[in-house]
């Protein structure tokens, strides 16, 4: 869990708390009783350690007297949901929705910093690469099969890369060129479209070695947007971040990849080892 999202808590907590006391409830165990609830529950949603229920505010301000701020408050809750957002619910419709949300950022940004420890970026993957992508998101999170039109929203960032004025700078591990989604023919067509994309004049496409010093530890994919928000995704769940301080953590983590980063001819012969790699590999 991010900070903002634990500050975010730990405030609701502090004016839940608040509203405890001013009804005249000395403890939180003269709470629960009150509320039928176990003194534990009270204690963790005081203390920013749980995320309470719209039903769990509901019962907090009847219980207090501070119905009129119900509605403030469940708000509350709702952005921190922004803030953290489960993966299963982010995608409990499929993944074609989660795709379009992504394009209005996309047209809103200026300069993307992007860092992959071991996939292709998904605005760099060709059809064949990014529709095995899809089919293991279907299966993993046992959600609708709506592959190809996830997969057809997700082309539609490739725009982006052809116009206007945007700055892509991206950053891939090596692991991300031999990481075999489809077979060796489909992987082999994503390390030729890289090749093609690396000569656009606003793409900046890096490389961080497998045995590349290391300045920062590799740690989990993020995608910046300009210098207001940043998504970090988990097996559970996606991270918005959006407070500077915080931003500023992954401006530096980006600087620091770089270091360990080669590009340009270095680059291409990354890519054409990995493609002798998969040439020798039995096709499925």
């Amino acid at each position: 869990m991010s900070a903002q999202v634990e500050e975010a808590l730990q405030a609701l907590g502090a004016r839940l708390r608040g509203f405890r006391k001013d009804a005249g409830f000395a403890s939180g165990r003269a709470f629960a009783r009150a509320t039928s609830w176990q003194e534990s529950k009270v204690s963790r949603i005081e203390n920013g350690k749980q995320r309470p229920s719209d039903e769990d505010i509901r019962v907090w301000c009847e219980a207090t007297g501070q119905g009129d701020q119900m509605g403030d408050l469940i708000a509350i809750v709702r952005h921190v949901d922004e803030l953290w957002m489960e993966m299963r619910r982010l995608l409990q419709t499929g993944a074609e929705k989660r795709q379009q949300q992504a394009l209005p950022v996309y047209g809103k940004t200026k300069v993307f910093r992007i860092w992959h420890p071991t996939v292709v970026w998904g605005t760099l993957q060709t059809t064949e690469y990014a529709a095995e992508v899809f089919k293991q998101v279907v299966s993993y999170y046992e959600i609708p099969n709506d592959a190809d039109s996830a997969v057809a929203k997700r082309l539609e960032r490739q725009q982006y890369l052809y116009k206007g004025d945007r700055i892509f700078n991206v950053l891939l591990g090596e692991q991300a060129l031999y990481t075999n989604f489809g077979g060796p023919e489909v992987v082999k067509g994503q390390l030729d479209r890289l090749l093609a994309v690396m000569r656009l004049p606003r793409l900046s496409l890096g490389i961080v070695p497998r045995s590349a010093s290391a300045s920062i530890w590799p740690g989990n994919s993020f995608s910046m947007f300009d210098d207001r928000l940043v998504l970090v995704e988990t097996y559970s769940a996606e991270l918005s971040v959006s407070q500077p301080r915080e931003i500023e953590l992954y401006t530096k983590a980006f600087a620091l990849l770089k270091q360990s980063a080669v590009y340009g001819t270095a680059v291409r012969d990354l890519i054409f080892t990995a493609i002798q790699h998969f040439d020798q590999m039995p096709s499925d």
